[in-house]
């Protein structure tokens, strides 16, 4: 169903294990037959790759705002940060490199060579999630293509329409089709592919409930995961506050907040706390709600009606145990506005789960060792942002802020495919990233040889 018309699009089939079992037999084969491909081969083939998804972008965008309900600006930046990460992985492949091992510093080792290089796993299997359909899918398929393996990718039902798409672009500028393929269906399908006894990397971006299924499913094979998340936002006394407040709105409530690193807890400094309160919700406030359609739109429909009822039953619960609304939530149809809260208790829903939705808490401390308290508070650990102008701080929150990746002076919904992206605790396990990417979706392989 189309999240603002409200309108279905079309019927998706269930591929299960019979389709997995097809797509599985055919990566397997395309693997065999390109697993020597030099890498000038496998550059050549990305760059088309990309290429011919910069010439599709206007099309694509316009699936990801009719299935997903994103915002034609936003779906736009999304495809143009697709086309710059295939790009990327094409200019990083020649530099995974493997290095001489100095064997003889112990006696046994005299007159022998060693030496590493990095191969593929064969068949790597990408389950992604709605919300960002073509970037998703391109940060797992094209490092695992640039590595040497197959690829095959699970999107969520939402994404469908924009995977196929992908798939025929990328057949049609001379990718060999079996490295590319695309399943169809829900958790029947991600199941079976999860556990085929074909497939040797799972990666998996969505829940963590879902994570743990899966990863119990796949058993003794490499599972890589980018699960749940509930990011803290940490302004410190000393930071700009107007810029902080500025920059978190849009990490919080752009995109309906459907994004696994949007802002959920915004922790400040007590002595700043109204001041950031009045200019966060003003920011958040001053944030475009409306149609998808709409270039200016920040904030459009969630992916679907159901989404906007799990939403406003977090705020449901929040009010129920004694927190205030300083911003109250409106929802019109899938459309759900920002909506920020205060005295928060810590056993609310909105404070210990999830939301992905436009929904933020924001909660004062008394010192820095009460802000990572709170911080870290959580089973989530994937990205964090701390705003301060001590760098002794920023050091600090560094050393004992339990996340896989933390901001400075940057929200937490920041991210660049430069620098390792992954979390600790039930965040997940493993990096994304350009090249950190390639190295996931490939082996190291040791070669001894005695002259």
């Amino acid at each position: 169903m189309a999240p603002e018309s409200g309108e279905r699009i079309g019927t998706i089939r269930e591929a299960g294990i019979e389709g997995v079992e097809a797509a599985v037999h055919s990566a397997t084969a395309f693997y065999r037959a390109n697993r020597s491909s030099p890498v000038h081969q496998r550059i050549a083939w990305l760059q088309t790759c990309a290429r011919s998804l910069a010439g599709a972008s206007e099309e694509l965008a316009q699936i990801i705002r009719e299935d997903v309900g994103k915002p034609i600006r936003i779906a736009r930046v999304e495809i143009k940060r697709g086309v710059e990460f295939i790009e990327a992985c094409a200019a990083a492949l020649p530099q995974i490199t493997g290095e001489v091992l100095p064997l003889d510093s112990v006696v046994p080792g005299t007159a022998h060579f060693g030496f590493t290089r990095h191969v593929p796993y064969g068949v790597v299997a990408g389950i992604t999630p709605f919300n960002a359909p073509v970037n998703l899918l391109i940060q797992k398929a094209a490092p695992a293509i640039a590595a040497g393996n197959a690829f095959i990718g699970k999107p969520a039902p939402a994404g469908t329409r924009t995977a196929l798409r992908l798939a025929v672009l990328f057949a049609d500028a001379g990718l060999p089709k079996g490295l590319f393929n695309i399943v169809t269906g829900d958790r029947e399908t991600a199941a079976a592919l999860a556990g085929h006894n074909g497939v040797s990397v799972v990666s998996f971006t969505g829940g963590t409930v879902g994570g743990q299924a899966l990863a119990r499913i796949a058993g003794a094979k490499k599972f890589l995961a980018e699960l749940g998340s509930n990011a803290a936002n940490i302004v410190l006394a000393d930071a700009d506050v107007a810029d902080a407040a500025q920059r978190i709105a849009a990490a919080a409530f752009e995109a309906s907040g459907q994004q696994c690193i949007s802002a959920q807890r915004i922790l400040v400094d007590r002595c700043v706390l109204d001041e950031f309160v009045a200019r966060f919700a003003s920011a958040a406030s001053a944030l475009r709600v409306g149609s998808a359609l709409d270039p200016a739109t920040d904030i459009g429909p969630m992916v679907s009606a159901a989404s906007a009822d799990r939403v406003m039953g977090f705020c449901e619960d929040a009010i129920a145990r004694g927190a205030r609304a300083v911003l109250a939530p409106r929802r019109e149809g899938a459309i759900v506005s920002p909506g920020i809260f205060v005295d928060v208790p810590r056993d609310a829903r909105i404070w210990c789960e999830e939301v992905f939705g436009p929904l933020a808490v924001v909660v004062p401390f008394d010192g820095i060792d009460h802000a990572l308290e709170l911080a870290n508070d959580s089973p989530f650990g994937l990205q964090g942002a701390v705003f301060t102008k001590s760098l002794g701080h920023a050091m600090r929150f560094a050393d004992e802020f339990d996340v896989g990746a933390l901001w400075i002076n940057e929200a937490s919904r920041f991210r660049l495919d430069a620098y390792p992206f992954g979390g600790m605790k039930q965040s997940g396990v493993g990096r994304e990233g350009v090249r950190y990417a390639i190295a996931e979706y490939s082996q190291i392989k040791f070669i001894g040889m005695r002259p």
